[in-house]
């Protein structure tokens, strides 16, 4: 489902942008989809850190039928993954470290120290302070949680690789912009910076993400 804010935003920042109305103009029928639950999300996130999708996939199809996960789009259950023992984890594939973040993840979700139950009140900050109190998640891989699932209107990730790179090629002559170059630009495009982000990964990659 499209997210309510998006027809105005691609609006607002059409009339304010010229590369951005050209890239809205070029991908008109996609936009941002939210797909699975937020613990189930997470974990797949820092499953996947740091190796191939290839091998992130493998070990995520273990870990779901090593705990139980189900369904269509799979769900898996916090309680169980924190029950699961540390030596199933690593036989999935998991390194010791990764183990312990997934079930540091479940530990949040079932203590209710992450209750997606109160994230409506929070501002973009607090829960990105939120999430990045789990071990293994930083402040990327919130941001992007909070772009991709929450659908926050207002994100801007400075760090991301590709960010910088198509912020570069489109207004900057293809030099690399720095953290307050960025900041800059994206003051223009508020309260609306995750759909102008959107839409700037697209221009280098025209398949859409599901998080």
């Amino acid at each position: 489902m499209k997210p309510t804010f998006w027809d105005q935003a691609t609006r607002a920042l059409g009339e304010r942008d010229h590369i951005l109305r050209r890239l809205i103009a070029t991908f008109p029928d996609i936009h941002l989809v939210r797909r699975g639950d937020a613990f189930t999300t997470l974990a797949r996130a820092i499953v996947g850190q740091q190796i191939s999708v290839k091998a992130a996939q493998t070990i995520w199809g273990r870990l779901v039928k090593a705990t139980g996960g189900a369904g269509d789009p799979v769900r898996l259950d916090p309680v169980r993954v924190g029950r699961t023992q540390r030596r199933t984890l690593r036989r999935v594939g998991l390194s010791e470290r990764k183990g312990e973040y997934v079930r540091d993840l479940a530990r949040h979700f079932v203590s209710g120290k992450l209750d997606p139950l109160t994230w409506p009140a929070l501002d973009d900050e607090a829960l990105i302070v939120a999430l990045t109190d789990v071990k293994g998640i930083g402040r990327w891989t919130a941001e992007m949680f909070l772009i991709f699932h929450e659908l926050r209107a207002d994100v801007l990730p400075v760090d991301d690789i590709g960010l910088q790179k198509a912020i570069g090629v489109h207004y900057l002559d293809g030099t690399r912009p720095t953290v307050e170059a960025m900041r800059q630009l994206g003051s223009g495009w508020k309260p609306y910076r995750s759909v102008a982000t959107w839409y700037l990964w697209r221009s280098l990659d025209p398949l859409p993400v599901e998080y």
